[in-house]
């Protein structure tokens, strides 16, 4: 998968938890900027693992901090 499309499907996966359109940056922290707890993030985590098809383990999790990070991560798990 290249970048774009992973953008733009991860893109999806935020809206699909109710992140605004607007709050969406490569530089948004998920906790502090998007403003996701624990439930959000359990949400956020089974959309991504379903439209990028991976399976993000618990001790990755911690990979996944903002927006710019999981991008990597998908850029590294969806080749």
């Amino acid at each position: 998968m290249n970048a774009k499309a992973i953008r733009r499907n991860l893109y999806k996966v935020f809206r699909l938890t109710g992140i605004p359109r607007n709050a969406i940056d490569e530089r948004a922290s998920l906790t502090e900027d998007l403003f996701m707890d624990e439930v959000d993030k359990a949400l956020f985590l089974f959309y991504l693992e379903t439209r990028f098809k991976v399976n993000v383990k618990n001790e990755e999790m911690t990979y996944l901090q903002s927006v710019g990070s999981t991008i990597n991560y998908l850029q590294q798990h969806c080749a």
